[in-house]
């Protein structure tokens, strides 16, 4: 009887203890409630502004994009563990429904918040107040902006582009700096004098947007002689200060100026800005550049971002077919020259190899 009763008594300590596990009452104290997604959101800046410090347009764009998970009310006031692929799939079609002019959202800008959505769960992961986080599907069809200038259209913006303007547009078309590079530099960042492989001096990439942002860039001609025109002129730290001169110049200073030329020029919505910087970073590819030294020069995390960069005209595929067709006619050159008695010299270990093997097949 008595160990019948002990049996019980474990099994029942057992379950309790499997309860208690199940609550989170064991070892963690007692479970702390799963705040709503707005509340949560505080949270989620505070460390979006503490990791992207040094990044303020990121840190305006993480901003920006909550702005609007938190117009979708069924979101915001859904605590973090109810945020489902259900309600996710609600929010998609509440966005896809919201006209921007005359049409709908586009997907781009509908992935850019689902990402930040997915970071924000990630995050709440991390810090383990919720369990799991949803599966986020991003929609298809984002249109990705492959504008490339040509040469033509390249000397109408730059005869007509306002200063800073110009002098930044040189800069990226020449050296493939991301917007926020440009508007980083400082003097120290630029060498003038000539060294090996940089015979018109480098820039000094510091920090930027992935780990291997921190660069050395060589400079051309042209681009030399703009920071020479700006030394002159410049007064403070920064190649492109504001204008008080004591702070780098805001980015929305050269898209606004940008964006006159760019409807001054007529040309298609997606040559925005970033734009000179893809067009730097095709040309290269166009000039025989390989995706690896374009990765090293443009500051890309990963090759297989580079390779997007690389779109070579029709030209430049019918000029490496010719290339080739030009190898085959040299090599077929050298075998014509050469007697045929000279060239069975070049393979007799091929031909005892094989008499080897007949032998010891027929033993």
């Amino acid at each position: 009887m008595g160990s019948k009763r002990n049996r019980q008594s474990a099994k029942d300590m057992e379950a309790a203890h499997r309860a208690a596990l199940a609550k989170g009452e064991v070892g963690l104290g007692e479970r702390k409630a799963v705040p709503l997604f707005a509340e949560f959101a505080k949270q989620f800046k505070k460390s979006v502004e503490t990791q992207c410090a040094a990044k303020p347009s990121t840190v305006e764009f993480y901003f920006s994009k909550l702005d609007r998970l938190l117009e979708f009310t069924p979101l915001a006031q859904a605590c973090l563990d109810q945020i489902d692929e259900a309600m996710i799939a609600s929010y998609v079609q509440h966005r896809r429904a919201v006209l921007h002019g005359d049409k709908p959202i586009s997907p781009a800008s509908v992935n850019r918040e689902l990402a930040t959505l997915r970071k924000a769960l990630r995050l709440a992961h991390e810090w383990r107040i919720i369990n799991r986080v949803p599966r986020i599907r991003m929609l298809p069809g984002e249109r990705t902006r492959e504008f490339v200038l040509s040469r033509d259209q390249e000397r109408i913006y730059l005869e007509f582009a306002p200063q800073p303007l110009k002098d930044a547009a040189v800069l990226m078309l020449d050296t493939g700096l991301r917007v926020g590079e440009v508007l980083a530099l400082e003097w120290r960042d630029v060498t003038l004098s000539t060294v090996p492989g940089a015979p018109h001096g480098f820039l000094s990439i510091r920090h930027g947007k992935t780990a291997n942002a921190r660069r050395f860039i060589p400079i051309t001609s042209r681009v030399r002689t703009m920071f020479e025109d700006r030394k002159i002129e410049s007064k403070g730290q920064w190649v492109f200060p504001d204008s008080s001169g004591v702070a780098p110049l805001s980015r929305f200073t050269l898209r606004d100026q940008h964006t006159k030329i760019r409807q001054t020029m007529k040309l298609p919505t997606d040559a925005v800005i970033h734009s000179l910087r893809h067009t730097a970073l095709t040309r290269l590819g166009e000039a025989g550049a390989d995706a690896f030294s374009i990765m090293r020069l443009a500051g890309h995390s990963t090759v297989t971002v580079s390779q997007k960069y690389v779109h070579p005209s029709a030209e430049a595929l019918g000029l490496a077919i010719q290339r080739l067709e030009a190898m085959n006619d040299r090599d077929k050159e050298k075998l014509s020259e050469t007697p045929t008695t000279a060239l069975l010299t070049t393979v007799p270990t091929t031909v005892e190899l094989a008499d080897v093997d007949h032998a010891n097949q027929v033993i």
